[in-house]
């Protein structure tokens, strides 16, 4: 969609514009674009007491029932209580693993399409077309899919054989974008936009409802004149919305440690980066270890990248194993067998305190490897006993519990645990997958106001965009208008973001029908 075609004409208001094109604004675009969701006649649900409340109204669909009052004593993975009601209702005893039929039937209404515009810098699915050069594959446990297209159906459409119920990165990928085409919601989409500015205009006449201002730039692709032709270009554009929805995603900006250091060319902070090195060839198993600060599936994703090349492994982060908030801790090991393998190696090789300094990397190689010099390590520092020979997993070793202090140009690393102690150990490269920012420059303090703790930074985990838990309207907006859904809000699974767009999508459905 050419957005020059769409500047704001005097009077002329969009109902609802979606900044981000990732799941969370497809999912979103799926339930404004009229495909409504009914309780289904021919199937049950398992959960007897939200099917009882289910069937007091079977005639209304979900997005007229009182959402609040169906959440009411479910539990789940998520803390958001809309998500746990749509993803029962999605994927009926998901957490275990079991594929029961979804309790919801869709119907396309056309009459309860709302107008609305999703902006997104590439083509939908977001951050996943970053993601496609990643060797590795991920769990598809149909928690990845969108209402109306099983993931599974698609698959074996595109491909003889789906072994262990898996897919890449880049297959999920053209997923979310064939889900798009599928659908038939390309008209509602504009890609090659940047988000400048979003902002709320002062209520005009009395009564009349408030919208907000859209600022950005849409690139063009150019034109061929004759012999020649023009390169890309950016076009501004303007819009003007009654409601605006943040669906951005958190994989912008990644996070720094904000230590000595950080900036040394060896030390890195995405993934790609990693894939980049070893295709490179910098990387196989006569190098120094590679150092993978963190502790998420990022972390985990470079770890086994690592291992799978033989290249030793250094893991530093600050939790302890057994933390019921660490990721692998909260993932069901059958469906997510490598990352459960990565939890026993943090649990089985851990580092532990010697009373004679030992070359940290001893057991890591079975080539020579210098070792770490005693006049490096501070007075209060320990080192690191050797591993046995027989240990499970040879070339790794976990420091639970540390902290990076600095980063030194001769490839050393100060570690630093929770009683003091610290340890310098040598590395070949050092990745500080410890997850990302929102980029939402284009808001007054970059969002902040809009948080949990409207002095910190928005981040997924600790800071988090505050939201109604029923509507996921923004607390700090100040009125009715303001939306946000997906990992701003705390919701890192597509499972439980589904959850979001229901609730958003609900609300509006009200709002709508008093005029916004």
């Amino acid at each position: 969609m050419d957005l020059a075609a769409k500047e704001a004409l005097p009077g002329e208001v969009w109902p609802v514009v979606i900044v981000g094109n990732g799941p969370s604004g497809i999912c979103l675009s799926y339930l404004l674009s009229g495909y409504t969701p009914y309780l289904s006649p021919e199937v049950s649900h398992p959960n007897p007491l939200l099917y009882s409340k289910l069937r007091e109204q079977p005639h209304l669909p979900l997005l007229e029932q009182d959402l609040e009052y169906l959440c009411e004593g479910l539990e789940g993975r998520s803390s958001n209580p809309v998500a746990v009601l749509f993803d029962s209702l999605l994927l009926p005893n998901g957490d275990f693993g079991l594929d029961h039929t979804s309790s919801l039937e869709w119907r396309f209404e056309a009459e309860r399409a709302v107008p609305h515009l999703v902006l997104g810098k590439g083509p939908p699915g977001g951050a996943w077309h970053a993601m496609e050069g990643s060797m590795l594959t991920l769990s598809l446990a149909n928690w990845m899919e969108l209402p109306g297209l099983e993931l599974k159906d698609w698959m074996r459409d595109k491909r003889r054989n789906v072994r262990n119920d898996r897919a890449t990165p880049a297959e999920i990928a053209s997923y979310y974008q064939h889900y798009v085409s599928q659908m038939s919601l390309e008209p509602n989409f504009a890609r090659g936009t940047t988000v400048t500015s979003v902002t709320r205009e002062p209520v005009g006449q009395e009564g009349s409802p408030p919208y907000w201002r859209v600022l950005g730039l849409q690139r063009s692709e150019g034109k061929v004149l004759g012999d020649a032709s023009s390169g890309p270009t950016e076009v501004p554009f303007s819009l003007l919305a009654h409601n605006v929805v943040l669906a951005t995603g958190t994989h912008d900006i990644p996070a720094r440690l904000g230590v000595e250091g950080e900036s040394l060319p060896f030390v890195c902070h995405s993934f790609w980066e990693l894939e980049a090195a070893i295709s490179r060839g910098e990387l196989d198993q006569s190098s120094n270890p590679v150092l993978v600060v963190g502790a998420g599936l990022s972390a985990a994703d470079a770890i086994l990248t690592a291992h799978h090349l033989s290249t030793p492994v250094y893991h530093v982060f600050r939790r302890s194993v057994t933390d019921p908030d660490l990721i692998f801790n909260q993932l069901p090991k059958l469906l997510y067998p490598e990352y459960h393998k990565v939890h026993q190696m943090m649990t089985l090789q851990q580092c532990s305190p010697s009373p004679t300094p030992l070359d940290p990397a001893q057991d890591l190689h079975t080539s020579s490897t210098p070792s770490v010099s005693s006049s490096l390590l501070p007075p209060s520092s320990s080192s690191i006993s050797a591993l046995s020979p027989t240990s499970s997993y040879r070339g790794y070793l976990s420091f639970p519990r540390h902290r990076v202090v600095a980063f030194r140009p001769d490839r050393k690393c100060v570690l630093e645990s929770t009683s003091g102690q610290q340890t310098v150990i040598q590395v070949s490269k050092a990745l500080v997958l410890i997850g990302a920012h929102p980029n939402l420059s284009f808001l007054e303090d970059n969002g902040r106001p809009l948080g949990i703790n409207p002095h910190e930074t928005i981040t997924c985990r600790r800071n988090p965009i505050h939201v109604d838990p029923f509507t996921n309207n923004v607390a700090a907006a100040g009125g009715p208008g303001l939306y946000a859904m997906g990992p701003i809000v705390g919701e890192n699974f597509v499972r439980f973001l589904k959850g979001g767009a229901l609730a958003i999508a609900s609300d509006l459905a009200k709002r709508s029908k008093e005029g916004w």
